[in-house]
């Protein structure tokens, strides 16, 4: 887990307390490293208040490219985005509102995105060394103040 900056996590509340667009803006759970296989993670989130413009929710980036491969993000009024190409996967993700993201990776194959148990998107994986994240951070393009709660979040392989 890590706090930086404006961020803050209590237990799997996450607040983004700044309204700038400083980098510091992060509050969030780093899952181990993983090269090969199946990934999956589940969680629920809720938007508990979103007093700025963008946040991003669920991360998941390749280290063998050094950076992010793949971002969930919100929108203040609920749309729920690919940071990579802006495709809108839903517009469930309203301030007060329980969404349950799945995400499925298969290194060198795939990765699959759930909204409330139906696919939204599907983007190609290359080979590599990869790690997830999920939490609250500020996107390049938006800042905080945002409170983002977690809860029954699993991580697995197969």
């Amino acid at each position: 887990m890590q706090e930086r900056g404006c961020g803050q996590v209590d237990n799997l509340t996450f607040t983004l307390t700044c309204s700038t667009a400083s980098g510091d803006q992060r509050a969030e759970r780093r899952y181990a490293t993983y090269t090969g296989g199946t990934r999956q993670f589940e969680g629920y989130f809720r938007i508990s208040s979103m007093g700025g413009t963008r946040i991003s929710l669920k991360q998941t980036f390749n280290e063998s490219a050094s950076g992010p491969y793949f971002m969930l993000a919100a929108e203040r009024g609920g749309r729920l985005y690919a940071v990579h190409g802006g495709t809108t996967l839903s517009t469930a993700g309203t301030v007060g509102a329980t969404v349950r993201v799945n995400t499925v990776h298969q290194v060198g194959t795939s990765h699959r995105t759930y909204i409330n148990g139906s696919l939204k998107h599907t983007y190609s994986s290359p080979g590599g060394s990869f790690y997830d994240k999920f939490g609250a951070y500020r996107t390049d393009s938006g800042s905080g103040p945002a409170t983002v709660v977690w809860s029954n979040v699993k991580f697995w392989s197969k």
